[in-house]
């Protein structure tokens, strides 16, 4: 490690390695002195070397000095208050560090202080732009170029990196990195109004959207179809829309998920049918190919009529959760299971299994030190008013936290306002042998009590067979769409945006008409805000942006 620690009237140069700690001290540099400095250390061999003020002010010092100085991930630490830890008092404008046997000619701009302050050295710059007129202080590029376009959005380069926009509708401040307008200073979002945006045809009814980032590959979707052939769709974010990427095979797919292992890519069909004459249906991961550039088959495992995947990591350790629905056409209360990557073997192999009661959907999630996992019971084969479970994660396994009466629940959506942690289930039917079957029931939204370390009821909202929750943010304001699917005579029916207000809750805001609609998933790109639904009645789902203000 080496530092410079700087008092009164002296300047110490230290530096910590394998022969212990030493430290070069300069006497009568007087610094604190409510002016700037130029100050220059060079470094040769077993010499240190000072210059304040290019040399004008002060005398060149030299030290012995071990010659082991620079090594391979040193650390530096500029300014200190006594010790080799504290806070520098003062002003500390520029620091360059330049390789050579003594940089001081490279790095000082002029033998006058006068122009050494606040300086940029011509190491770093291209020759400085000559002054006109009676101006003493040259102008360089980078102030040169600099300035701020108003109005509406200019273009983002590598020819405008550094440049400034200044957006006159939305009164922000943008700085250009070479790709990307980045904000500095805006206005906050307001959700506004809904969109339609883009039409997206799919090879059939889709029961899940599962939307995801590839590095330097860019924005992707998975769709899960129920037709076998094509199968699923993989489809790219490219000019503002969805396009066709890839197809796989899949067998009444009813879910993706996307997670990472390191530094690999997989992709997690949950197919719910086998395939024709098979004894048992058999999900599929897949990996990405940063060579062939799409989605390869990579481990294939038995599961049960498989609706949903959660991936999660725990104490650098990954971990995939099946909902394996039931077991034939009957049999609903089988044990769901959660796997564990082995490094060793690169597979993912039986961990744990859990007994559930026609599972729907997994949802991970922390709060502070302790992980959890909460499985949507849905049907234990004579009524859907079952518990459904929430488990956490203590000594080394799953065990049960919390059990909630659920009604034919198929989707937990976690999410946090402020401190506050919420859960909120998606009661989709209300089915005994005894009567007949109730699509319009309350969905609840629950609160995790500190007191009581539980989770408390905190809101009921009336909903159609919900079968999803979306949590997502617009600025400072956060919201919830629900996914209504049915009513007992249509599948036309509008899905609902509420907003979070506080005491009040979450209230109703927008209504969307939606065919037949399973799921919502949220995302953003460099064009805005979207939302997109899956309609599990109709080949065709929707794109919508969301406009703000």
């Amino acid at each position: 490690m080496i530092g410079l620690l700087v008092s009164q009237e002296r300047l110490h140069f230290l530096f910590q390695g394998p022969t212990g700690r030493k430290r070069i001290t300069f006497k009568e540099v007087r610094l604190a002195d409510n002016h700037w400095h130029t100050v220059v250390v060079a470094v040769t061999g077993r010499y240190a070397t000072l210059r304040v003020d290019c040399g004008t002010a002060l005398e060149v010092y030299e030290k012995p000095f071990p010659s082991d100085l620079c090594t391979a991930h040193s650390r530096f630490y500029i300014g200190s208050r006594r010790r080799w830890k504290g806070m520098f008092s003062g002003l500390l404008r520029q620091l360059v560090l330049l390789p050579g046997s003594d940089a001081t000619s490279r790095v000082c701009p002029s033998s006058d202080p006068g122009l050494a302050v606040l300086s940029v050295p011509q190491a770093l710059l291209t020759m400085p732009i000559t002054p006109t007129g009676n101006d003493i202080v040259p102008l360089y590029p980078y102030e040169a170029e600099v300035r701020i376009t108003l109005g509406t959005q200019p273009p983002c380069a590598k020819a405008e990196q550094g440049q400034l926009w200044f957006n006159t509708l939305k009164k922000g401040l943008f700085l250009c990195d070479g790709r990307l307008w980045l904000p500095l200073l805006q206005e906050k979002e307001r959700l506004d109004y809904v969109e339609d945006y883009q039409d997206l045809y799919t090879n059939s009814e889709t029961f899940d959207i599962e939307v995801f980032h590839i590095p330097s590959q860019g924005l992707f979707a998975a769709t899960a179809n129920r037709e076998a052939k094509p199968g699923s769709g993989i489809y790219k974010w490219v000019d503002g829309k969805f396009q066709v990427y890839q197809n796989i095979i899949t067998y009444e797919a009813r879910a993706w998920k996307y997670f990472t292992v390191g530094n690999k890519m997989f992709l997690a069909v949950a197919n719910s049918k086998g395939q024709p004459g098979g004894e048992w249906e058999e999900s599929v991961i897949y990996k990405w190919s940063s060579r062939k550039l799409m989605f390869l088959p990579y481990q294939t495992i038995k599961t049960h009529s498989a609706l949903d995947w959660e991936a999660f990591s725990i104490q650098e350790q990954h971990f995939l959760a099946v909902a394996n629905h039931r077991r034939g056409d009957n049999n609903h209360n089988i044990d769901s299971v959660i796997y564990r990557w082995n490094p060793g073997t690169k597979v993912f192999e039986v961990n744990q299994t859990l007994e559930t009661s026609g599972a729907y959907d997994w949802e991970f999630f922390s709060v502070g030190p302790y992980h959890f996992l909460v499985v949507a019971n849905t049907f234990d084969g004579i009524s859907t008013n079952i518990n459904s479970t929430i488990y956490i994660w203590l000594g080394g396994m799953f065990q049960p936290f919390q059990y909630i009466k659920t009604v034919g629940a198929t989707d937990w959506e976690m999410f946090q306002i402020g401190d506050r942690y919420f859960l909120a289930v998606a009661n989709g039917q209300k089915l005994n042998e005894r009567g007949p079957s109730h699509y319009n029931i309350n969905s609840t939204i629950y609160e995790l009590n500190m007191i009581t370390q539980t989770f408390i009821k905190f809101q009921d909202i009336v909903t159609n067979s919900a079968v999803d929750w979306e949590f997502f943010s617009v600025g400072e304001e956060k919201f919830l769409v629900v996914a209504n699917s049915h009513d007992g005579s249509s599948y036309s029916l509008n899905s609902v945006i509420y907003r979070w207000q506080g005491y009040e809750g979450f209230v109703p805001i927008h209504r969307l008409p939606t065919i037949g609609c399973t799921d919502w998933e949220y995302f953003n790109t460099t064009a805005g805000s979207f939302l997109v639904y899956s309609s599990a009645t109709s080949p065709l789902s929707k794109v919508f942006r969301l406009k703000t203000y």
